[in-house]
């Protein structure tokens, strides 16, 4: 997998999910208030 391309197209999707999944997960192990 490379994101050299850019945010464009489906790369820059498919690194928005991973970023929004690692939130939910780090947000679910390291309580905050913010989930």
């Amino acid at each position: 997998m490379s994101y050299a391309g850019g945010f464009g197209g489906s790369n820059g999707f498919v690194l928005l999910v991973v970023l929004f999944i690692l939130l939910i997960i780090v947000g679910s192990n390291y309580p905050m208030g913010q989930f």
